[in-house]
């Protein structure tokens, strides 16, 4: 249900195959970004009962890229179902790393171009394919949007993804913007 309240916003999808794996890629160096500033002493922590640790949010992100490739028809079973949280943040970020690559290795393999138009079964809906991978895009990058405020707030430098974070303008001798 909850892929299902992103689907209903997205109104863009993908319509080439390559479009996609330039801006997975992106994302994907994007994510690994967040991931390297996160650290063991801080990974558990809930700021509030109702949000998930940066562990839970970032095992969440990389358990979803076989959950919907997977109901997509690009793996032929969910191998990160039922799986438990891996002991450290290091062995998310591998496992996010491998599974983001074989993703994009599957739709490389078993879709193409003029097959983006055509619909898969998701969530009890049936999204076109192009569409089903602008919700990975757009799932990944909101999760990673909860993770920078959490960062923030228990200490963590936060990278810039789409621009320079405040640290990095403070390295650049600018003034932060309030």
């Amino acid at each position: 249900m909850f892929i299902f309240a992103i689907h209903t916003q997205i109104t863009i999808m993908y319509r080439s195959i390559n479009d996609f794996l330039a801006d997975w890629q992106q994302e994907a160096a994007n994510t690994a970004k967040i991931f390297a500033n996160i650290t063991e002493e801080v990974k558990g922590i809930k700021i509030n009962p109702n949000i998930r640790s940066l562990e839970r949010l970032a095992w969440h992100i990389t358990e979803t890229i076989t959950e919907m490739g997977t109901k997509a028809g690009l793996f032929d079973s969910n191998l990160l179902e039922h799986q438990p949280v891996p002991a450290t943040f290091a062995q998310i970020a591998a496992t996010h790393q491998k599974y983001n690559a074989l993703l994009a290795e599957a739709v490389t393999k078993r879709w193409v171009d003029s097959g983006l138009t055509d619909e898969v079964p998701m969530y009890g809906e049936s999204w076109a394919k192009g569409t089903v991978l602008s919700v990975l895009i757009a799932h990944e990058a909101h999760h990673r949007s909860q993770m920078t405020v959490i960062m923030r707030m228990v200490g963590l430098p936060v990278p810039g993804l789409y621009g320079p974070s405040a640290e990095e303008w403070v390295a650049y001798g600018m003034a932060v913007q309030e």
